[in-house]
Order: structure tokens, then sequence, then C-alpha cells
């Protein structure tokens, strides 16, 4: 049985990642401001309003859950890449929680590439790899749209040619 150490499993040896763009980040922190900013706001008018604790206290779990989100997210966009190999795409991602997706390129169907209008307006997309099986499908979030329709058109082909073999 041989020993694969944590680095080994996730970072394989000889691989050389892309990175995403750091404008994921910032899309990041923008929907973090949105979905914890403006309850938090909400409710720290409310207990303003009202003159009970329990909007306060709903406030103050608020507040400490954006700390903690906003103390991560630019570790996990850093955390993110992906890679092209002969056979096969690579996609890792996550800090705690990590994980390494193999596509081999014979097994893709169609790639998507989309954007909703905050990653077109920081100028990213994403793009996804879709399998007969859900469990294999990979996404690589945050690339520059020219980025995103080279490895499209580059996934898209290197699968056609994988799948003519067959």
């Amino acid at each position: 049985m041989t020993d694969t150490t944590d680095s080994e499993l996730f970072d394989p040896a000889g691989i050389e990642w892309q990175p995403v763009s750091p404008r994921l980040a910032t899309a990041r922190f923008i929907l973090l401001a949105v979905f914890v900013g403006g309850p938090l706001v909400v409710f720290a008018v409310l207990g303003a309003v009202l003159s009970t604790t329990w909007p306060w206290i709903v406030a103050g779990a608020l507040a400490v859950l954006g700390v903690l989100v906003a103390l991560v997210v630019g570790r996990q966009v850093r955390s993110i890449g992906y890679a092209e190999r002969d056979e096969d795409l690579l996609v890792r991602k996550g800090v705690l929680f990590r994980s390494l997706v193999v596509v081999p390129y014979g097994r893709m169907q169609f790639v998507d590439v989309s954007a909703g209008p905050l990653a077109r307006k920081l100028g990213i997309a994403s793009v996804q790899l879709h399998t007969a099986s859900p469990s294999t499908d990979a996404n690589i979030d945050g690339l520059p749209p020219a980025e995103a329709a080279r490895v499209r058109d580059r996934l898209a082909s290197r699968g056609e040619a994988r799948l003519a073999g067959l």
C-alpha cells in the first residue's frame, strides 16, 4: 500500500495549475454584502425601532457570519485552479473541504459558458463541463471571458476527438 500525503492527493506532481481571476473574490464579496449585509441592516434598524434585544442578537450573528465568510473568501478563490492534461481536465478547489475532480475528455458530453449580470460587469465567466454522470461534472468559476471561450473550445474539440476514437 502506498502512503499518499494530503498534498500529493490534491496537488499531483508535475501539474501546472491555472488560477482563476481575483475578480471572483470581488463578486463573492458583493454577494456577501447583499445577502448578509442587507439583512444585518434590516435587523439593526428593527432593533433600534422596536427597542428589543432579539433583532440585535440576529444582527450580531449576521455580523459574525459576515466577518467569518469575508476572512475565507480570498483564500477560497486562490485555491481554485484547473489544469489541462493530454487525456483529462483537473479542477481543484477548497480550503477546508478540498476537492480534485478529474474529467476524462472522452467522457464529456458538452461544455457550457455562463455569466450573470454581476459576472459580466466584473469581466468573468464560468465554464461547466457535463458528463453522463452528474457526480463527475466540473465547473471553473471566475475565468476572464476570452479564457473561458478558449477553454470551452479546447475542451469541446478534445472531447469530440476522444469520442471519435470510441
